[in-house]
Protein backbone atom coordinates (compact mmCIF):
# COMPACT_ATOMS: atom_id res chain seq x y z
CA UNK A 1 0.00 0.00 0.00
CA UNK A 2 1.61 3.21 -1.12
CA UNK A 3 1.32 6.12 1.25
CA UNK A 4 3.62 8.52 -0.57
CA UNK A 5 0.91 10.98 -1.49
CA UNK A 6 -1.08 11.00 1.75
CA UNK A 7 -0.26 12.08 5.27
CA UNK A 8 -0.08 8.62 6.89
CA UNK A 9 -0.15 10.02 10.43
CA UNK A 10 -3.36 11.95 9.80
CA UNK A 11 -4.97 9.07 7.90
CA UNK A 12 -4.07 6.59 10.65
CA UNK A 13 -5.56 8.97 13.24
CA UNK A 14 -8.81 9.12 11.26
CA UNK A 15 -8.86 5.36 10.79
CA UNK A 16 -8.35 4.93 14.54
CA UNK A 17 -11.37 7.18 15.19
CA UNK A 18 -13.34 5.03 12.74
CA UNK A 19 -12.14 1.88 14.51
CA UNK A 20 -13.17 3.27 17.90
CA UNK A 21 -16.56 4.40 16.62
CA UNK A 22 -17.29 1.08 14.93
CA UNK A 23 -16.32 -0.82 18.10
CA UNK A 24 -18.69 1.41 20.04
CA UNK A 25 -21.34 0.43 17.50
CA UNK A 26 -20.76 -3.25 18.32
CA UNK A 27 -21.36 -2.58 22.01
CA UNK A 28 -24.23 -0.16 21.41
CA UNK A 29 -26.19 -2.40 19.03
CA UNK A 30 -25.59 -5.48 21.18
CA UNK A 31 -26.84 -3.62 24.26
CA UNK A 32 -29.89 -2.35 22.40
CA UNK A 33 -30.71 -5.90 21.29
CA UNK A 34 -31.01 -6.94 24.94
CA UNK A 35 -33.37 -4.09 25.74
CA UNK A 36 -36.09 -4.69 23.13
CA UNK A 37 -39.43 -5.93 24.42
CA UNK A 38 -42.85 -6.38 22.92
CA UNK A 39 -44.53 -7.97 19.92
CA UNK A 40 -41.94 -6.84 17.38
CA UNK A 41 -38.97 -8.00 19.46
CA UNK A 42 -37.63 -10.83 17.29
CA UNK A 43 -37.17 -8.96 13.99
CA UNK A 44 -35.86 -5.86 15.74
CA UNK A 45 -33.35 -7.86 17.80
CA UNK A 46 -32.22 -9.63 14.62
CA UNK A 47 -31.72 -6.29 12.87
CA UNK A 48 -29.79 -4.82 15.82
CA UNK A 49 -27.52 -7.85 16.06
CA UNK A 50 -26.86 -7.71 12.32
CA UNK A 51 -25.83 -4.07 12.80
CA UNK A 52 -23.46 -5.14 15.61
CA UNK A 53 -21.94 -7.79 13.34
CA UNK A 54 -21.49 -5.26 10.54
CA UNK A 55 -19.90 -2.75 12.92
CA UNK A 56 -17.40 -5.42 13.95
CA UNK A 57 -16.58 -6.11 10.30
CA UNK A 58 -16.11 -2.37 9.70
CA UNK A 59 -13.82 -2.15 12.75
CA UNK A 60 -11.76 -5.06 11.47
CA UNK A 61 -11.41 -3.42 8.06
CA UNK A 62 -10.23 -0.17 9.65
CA UNK A 63 -7.73 -2.05 11.82
CA UNK A 64 -6.29 -3.85 8.82
CA UNK A 65 -5.87 -0.54 6.98
CA UNK A 66 -4.15 0.99 10.02
CA UNK A 67 -1.60 -1.81 10.22
CA UNK A 68 -1.20 -1.72 6.43
CA UNK A 69 -0.11 1.90 6.78
CA UNK A 70 2.34 0.94 9.52
CA UNK A 71 0.16 2.24 12.34
CA UNK A 72 -1.01 0.77 15.61
CA UNK A 73 -4.75 0.13 16.03
CA UNK A 74 -6.30 1.90 18.99
CA UNK A 75 -7.47 -0.06 22.01
CA UNK A 76 -9.92 2.71 22.82
CA UNK A 77 -13.63 2.56 22.17
CA UNK A 78 -15.79 5.40 20.95
CA UNK A 79 -18.41 7.25 22.92
CA UNK A 80 -20.96 5.01 24.58
CA UNK A 81 -24.14 6.79 25.53
CA UNK A 82 -26.48 5.20 28.06
CA UNK A 83 -29.62 7.27 28.17
CA UNK A 84 -31.65 4.58 29.93
CA UNK A 85 -34.31 5.20 27.30
CA UNK A 86 -35.21 1.85 25.83
CA UNK A 87 -38.29 2.62 23.83
CA UNK A 88 -37.79 1.42 20.25
CA UNK A 89 -38.09 5.00 19.00
CA UNK A 90 -35.41 6.18 21.42
CA UNK A 91 -33.12 3.31 20.44
CA UNK A 92 -33.59 4.12 16.76
CA UNK A 93 -32.96 7.84 17.27
CA UNK A 94 -29.75 7.04 19.17
CA UNK A 95 -28.81 4.61 16.36
CA UNK A 96 -29.39 7.37 13.83
CA UNK A 97 -27.04 9.70 15.73
CA UNK A 98 -24.39 6.96 15.81
CA UNK A 99 -24.71 6.30 12.07
CA UNK A 100 -24.47 10.03 11.31
CA UNK A 101 -21.29 10.29 13.40
CA UNK A 102 -19.84 7.30 11.56
CA UNK A 103 -20.60 8.66 8.11
CA UNK A 104 -18.98 11.98 9.05
CA UNK A 105 -15.74 10.14 9.86
CA UNK A 106 -15.81 8.31 6.53
CA UNK A 107 -16.40 11.61 4.70
CA UNK A 108 -13.40 13.03 6.55
CA UNK A 109 -11.27 10.08 5.48
CA UNK A 110 -12.40 10.46 1.88
CA UNK A 111 -11.41 14.12 1.92
CA UNK A 112 -7.94 13.19 3.25
CA UNK A 113 -7.22 10.63 0.55
CA UNK A 114 -9.29 11.72 -2.46
CA UNK A 115 -7.15 11.79 -5.57
CA UNK A 116 -4.14 10.60 -3.58
CA UNK A 117 -4.80 6.94 -2.73
CA UNK A 118 -7.34 5.04 -4.78
CA UNK A 119 -7.66 2.08 -2.42
CA UNK A 120 -8.38 4.23 0.62
CA UNK A 121 -10.68 6.48 -1.41
CA UNK A 122 -12.71 3.49 -2.60
CA UNK A 123 -12.82 2.11 0.95
CA UNK A 124 -14.17 5.43 2.22
CA UNK A 125 -16.74 5.62 -0.58
CA UNK A 126 -17.96 2.07 0.08
CA UNK A 127 -18.31 2.79 3.77
CA UNK A 128 -20.17 6.04 3.05
CA UNK A 129 -22.58 4.06 0.87
CA UNK A 130 -23.07 1.44 3.60
CA UNK A 131 -23.63 4.05 6.31
CA UNK A 132 -26.01 5.98 4.03
CA UNK A 133 -28.04 2.81 3.63
CA UNK A 134 -28.17 2.34 7.40
CA UNK A 135 -29.31 5.93 7.89
CA UNK A 136 -32.06 5.44 5.31
CA UNK A 137 -33.20 2.24 7.01
CA UNK A 138 -33.35 3.85 10.44
CA UNK A 139 -35.17 6.90 9.09
CA UNK A 140 -37.77 4.62 7.50
CA UNK A 141 -38.22 2.72 10.76
CA UNK A 142 -38.81 6.00 12.58
CA UNK A 143 -41.64 6.98 10.24
CA UNK A 144 -45.24 6.26 11.05
CA UNK A 145 -46.97 3.65 8.87
CA UNK A 146 -48.20 5.31 5.69
CA UNK A 147 -45.89 8.33 6.09
CA UNK A 148 -43.93 8.56 2.85
CA UNK A 149 -42.43 12.00 3.51
CA UNK A 150 -38.93 12.48 4.80
CA UNK A 151 -38.22 12.17 8.47
CA UNK A 152 -38.15 15.28 10.60
CA UNK A 153 -36.72 14.58 14.07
Amino acid sequence: MSSSEIDPTAVIATLNKILETELAGVVRYTHYSFMVYGYGRIPIVSWLRAQADESLLHAQMAGELITGLGGHPSLEIGKLLETHKHDIGDILRESLEHEQASIALYHGLRAQVEGRNLMLEEYARQQIAAESKHISEVEKMLRQPGDQGSLVC
